[in-house]
């Protein structure tokens, strides 16, 4: 048996009729860049989050740049963030003229380290960006209450965590902002690069979305970027938007499913989900001592994962400069040689599960 990390085309099928006719419609009326599809997704998302405002761009690291700009990040302004993570929470805010600034990672979540954030904030700290990792939200409550204290805004980094709660409140809805990819791979993916922000500030989604399209068609307002969500795209996601819930419900199965058949199983560690966090397993992340070789073992037996991340950030060559020991982040750097990323979408069966887990014992019990 052949088991795909994720398998993009077994969802199609499930829904081929009206993936086909969106396609259709797109060509047939040449609805290319914006129109009928485009603001037709900026509504659903926006109600499905609960937030008066969607902006959508083109992809989901340009909206996190494009809310620092509208933030009015100024140059050497800091904003903190976790060191695990990837690179598009980090490569923006140096882009928009900030400077990153790292905090250790929570070890069972991996989520960013909220008791450490007040001890990195200096006079030019100007925001936060958690960032709801594998699909289970931060700390929320702790960040916000930090953020409320020392003035500072908050862009929420949602782009694995759709339809995730924290207290029974939807992640993306407790910040200034919040930001989302629907990247091919992601619990709600178009079928290429597509992204989004959502807001309840009028004035904030405003600039954003002219800042998006060239400072404003016509009039330009101000010299913007390009970064639109094409017609097509849109169409997709427009398709996709009402089976999502049921996508995450499947999604919470698989994961449960692999907690029961791996419990126990050698030195694994199974995901854990904090109190108050509603996990929707964009990946289904384990830990081992052997990552590497179970890595092998399970690709042998046709079985694909994946590394996320393999190593922390601040250990790239991309941050040398910051000047970064292992030491400074303890927790990231630990499990960033642990992790390993199980197969898990929506259409998996028990018996593609069961393989998994069963070759997942044959390793242990062969004594790799």
């Amino acid at each position: 048996m052949k088991i795909p990390f994720v398998d993009l085309h077994a969802q199609y099928l499930t829904i081929k009729p009206e993936i086909d006719a969106a396609i259709q419609d797109v060509i047939t009326n040449s609805a290319y860049i914006r129109g009928p599809h485009v603001d037709k997704f900026e509504k659903l998302w926006s109600e499905a989050m609960g937030m008066k405002h969607c902006v959508s761009c083109a992809n989901g690291t340009d909206a996190i740049y494009i809310l620092m700009r509208g933030l009015g990040i100024k140059p050497g302004d800091e904003v903190i963030t976790t060191s695990h993570s990837w690179i598009s929470t980090t490569e923006t805010i140096t882009q928009a003229g900030g400077k990153v600034v790292f905090v250790d990672s929570e070890y069972d979540t991996f989520n960013l380290n909220a008791a450490q954030i007040e001890s990195k904030i200096t006079s030019r700290t100007v925001g936060i960006i958690p960032v709801h990792l594998y699909g289970q939200p931060a700390d929320m409550e702790a960040v916000m209450a930090i953020a409320k204290k020392h003035k500072l805004w908050v862009i929420e980094d949602c782009a694995q965590s759709h339809l995730a709660r924290f207290k029974g409140k939807l992640v993306g809805t407790f910040g200034d902002a919040a930001t989302f990819s629907f990247y091919p791979g992601k619990n709600l993916g178009a079928y290429g690069d597509a992204g989004g922000l959502v807001t309840n500030d009028d004035k904030l989604a405003d600039w954003c979305a002219t800042y998006a399209r060239h400072g404003g068609k016509g009039e330009h307002m101000m010299e913007g970027i390009n970064s639109r969500l094409d017609g097509l795209q849109a169409a997709i996601l427009n398709v996709k938007v009402p089976h999502l819930q049921k996508w995450t419900e499947a999604r919470r199965t698989v994961a449960a499913r692999y907690n029961e058949l791996l419990a126990g199983v050698g030195d694994l560690v199974t995901p854990k989900v904090a109190a108050n966090r509603d996990h929707v397993y964009h990946l289904y992340v384990i830990r081992t001592e052997k990552r590497d070789a179970l890595k092998k073992y399970l690709g042998d037996a046709g079985i694909g994962t994946v590394l996320n991340y393999p190593k922390a950030l601040p250990f790239y060559p991309a941050y040398a400069y910051l000047g970064h020991q292992t030491s400074d982040f303890p927790v990231s750097y630990a499990n960033s040689s642990r992790i390993l990323s199980l197969p898990i979408f929506p259409e998996m069966t028990d018996e593609m599960i069961q393989y998994v887990a069963n070759s997942i014992k044959a390793f242990y019990a062969a004594g790799r």
